[in-house]
């Protein structure tokens, strides 16, 4: 089968399109035929080997000391189960499919497989496989912050980074969740997020949201470029800090805040959630939330993609289409 692999760190052209072994499903897996998946800023970390200095040890040992673990990258995908192993119950051949892999990767290839316990779930029915592969990463990462935020009906939330894969869906679940909404990003992308129900947008180009004497009972920042004093002075005395890049130096000041203040923050990694894809699914088919996909790329030319991805301007997602030949 064909696969992207990523035998060392570097620039995109370190990714190659290669001939792997086709993989073989255990007992409790299902094998699945990858019809799209994404290129998310974690994967263009990962393959940049771009992390703070303060995490460059810790991220050395998990993700490889010389080059990656994990040569074949990709975090989410949508596609179809062409087999199952004997033990599983709750998949069947046929099944179309949308899943979150977290760091265990490996949707860059033609076939994947992965338990059926994992995060995995029956893709919306009203959305195609690109617009599905779009929905795990972002979704899954918004909707775990927000209800650690335990968000509320009338409070209003900052969603900081409001254009991008976790930001657009941060926006239209928080407007779910009955919250007023302003949304944080450049001048290019207000309208877009105007168009997820943001109740008001600001351009953080021309305007700094901390300096504008408005507080707010939740700044989530979804992409870890806000100013962290500025956050505090724009949050309320018992508001919460949602972050989902939090370096150690960061998480230190986060935990010293929390006991001496009454402010509640929190940060760490999104849990992949089989029951959150399931969630997700409902409010897409309900017509609720729907991903945001900037451009469209065959895998042939994930290269491209990643140079796109990193310059760090795209609008929710980089969707990556994997064709099929009759002979895989």
């Amino acid at each position: 089968m064909k696969a992207i692999v990523c035998t060392k760190y570097g620039p995109p052209d370190v990714l190659q399109l290669k001939e792997v072994e086709k993989p073989t499903p255990k007992d409790d897996e299902v094998l699945i035929k990858v019809h799209a998946t994404t290129v998310t800023v974690a994967d263009s970390r990962i393959r940049g080997f771009r992390v703070p200095l303060s995490f460059w040890l810790l991220a050395r040992i998990a993700l490889g000391l010389r080059k990656p673990k994990k040569t074949i990258l990709g975090s989410e995908l949508a596609g179809e189960i062409e087999s199952v192993g004997k033990d599983v119950k709750l998949f069947n051949k046929g099944d179309q499919v949308f899943a979150y892999l977290g760091h265990n990767l490996g949707a860059y290839a033609e076939y994947l497989c992965m338990p059926e316990n994992g995060c995995l779930a029956i893709k919306p029915a009203n959305v195609t496989f690109e617009e599905a592969a779009a929905i795990p990463f972002g979704g899954n990462t918004a909707l775990h912050f927000l209800r650690k935020g335990n968000i509320q009906r009338g409070q209003k939330v900052l969603i900081y980074g409001a254009s991008g894969s976790v930001g657009t869906f941060a926006v239209q679940l928080a407007k779910y969740f009955g919250a007023e909404v302003t949304g944080l990003c450049s001048t290019t992308n207000l309208e877009l997020v105007k168009s997820l129900g943001a109740d008001k947008v600001i351009d953080y180009t021309k305007d700094d949201f901390t300096k504008n004497g408005e507080t707010y009972d939740v700044i989530f920042d979804t992409v870890g470029k806000s100013s962290f004093s500025g956050c505090m002075r724009s949050l309320k005395k018992e508001g919460t800090y949602l972050q989902t890049v939090a370096a150690p130096a960061l998480s230190a000041r986060m935990r010293w805040t929390s006991i001496t203040s009454s402010k509640k923050l929190i940060g760490g990694t999104a849990i992949p959630k089989a029951e959150n894809l399931n969630y997700l699914k409902e409010l897409v088919e309900a017509g609720k939330i729907k991903p945001v996909i900037d451009r469209r790329y065959p895998l042939e030319q994930i290269v491209e993609a990643h140079r796109y991805v990193d310059k760090g301007h795209k609008k929710g997602n980089v969707v990556i289409t994997v064709e099929h030949n009759n002979k895989t």
